[in-house]
């Protein structure tokens, strides 16, 4: 397993709006229909926001469940499901992990506060701990985002405490203005400071996407492609979700990498059976 490449598909996102790229899904239907389409494609996680009827972000658990009933319509689709628990859809912590009791295989968790361009990225450590024993009760695994350096740390110690259990999923977010940046020497720095024996992923923000998710590539790593990240192809070309995730894959068998089903990704993972 470990030459495996899991490719996580991030459609939606709650930055993007179909004003700025009219290929970005916000109904659940839309949601759907595109992750089904990357997981075509070799997508093996699909990291999931909702949208209200207005087309703005929830964490409303109601849209979050349709979602997850429009995706089960799809039989043969086995893409892990990973629900968003982000501030940027809900201010208080019991309302952003609302969705946690719908049971997904997995959701993320920020360990620490960031910038975001206009506001704040708020995780303190009451909201921290709260969705971290939230997943544990619903048995949902958590994928850490490391906006900046010391979300890393701080997962690490909550490991110590028990808090959250190990071994970790971890997604090195580079690229947010205001949080680290999307460059060689950062991602490398990171990646000299992974504890052995945790998986990992690169989602890189913007421009820098393609050459930072091949270094991930090249390091061992998976990836996280998608319309959350990134509304361009190339310069002044809109991407879809599924060209994003064709052209990452693409790449990884170039490289030599082979790309992990969804089945392949809960082993490497370790999501309950």
């Amino acid at each position: 397993m470990k030459n495996k490449v899991i490719i996580t598909v991030a459609p939606t996102g709650n930055v993007p709006t179909k004003e700025m790229n009219p290929y970005l899904p916000v109904t659940p239907q839309e949601i759907v229909d595109q992750i089904y389409e990357c997981w075509q494609e070799g997508a093996a996680v699909a990291h999931i926001h909702a949208r209200d009827k207005d087309g703005k972000p929830t964490s409303d658990v109601n849209v979050y469940r349709e979602i997850l009933r429009l995706l089960a319509e799809k039989k043969d689709c086995n893409i892990i499901t990973q629900l968003s628990t982000g501030g940027r859809a809900g201010n208080t912590y019991t309302e952003r992990g609302q969705m946690l009791c719908l049971e997904p295989e997995m959701a993320s968790l920020s360990t620490g506060s960031s910038n975001f361009p206009t506001k704040a990225n708020l995780n303190d450590p009451d909201t921290i701990a709260y969705l971290a024993g939230e997943m544990k009760k619903y048995g949902v695994k958590p994928e850490i985002e490391v906006f900046d350096t010391a979300m890393l740390a701080n997962a690490l110690q909550l490991v110590k405490k028990q808090a959250l259990d190990w071994p970790l999923q971890i997604n090195l977010v580079l690229g947010v203005p205001g949080s680290q940046p999307a460059t060689i020497d950062q991602l490398y720095f990171l990646y000299k400071n992974l504890p052995e024996g945790v998986t990992w992923t690169v989602s890189a923000i913007g421009k820098d996407q393609v050459a930072l998710s091949t270094m991930s590539l090249a390091l061992g790593g998976s990836v996280r492609v998608g319309l959350e990240d990134n509304i361009f192809y190339s310069k002044g070309v809109l991407a879809t979700n599924t060209g994003l995730v064709k052209r990452i894959k693409n790449i990884a068998q170039a490289m030599g990498r082979e790309i992990a089903t969804p089945d392949e990704a809960r082993e490497i993972l370790g999501l309950r059976k």
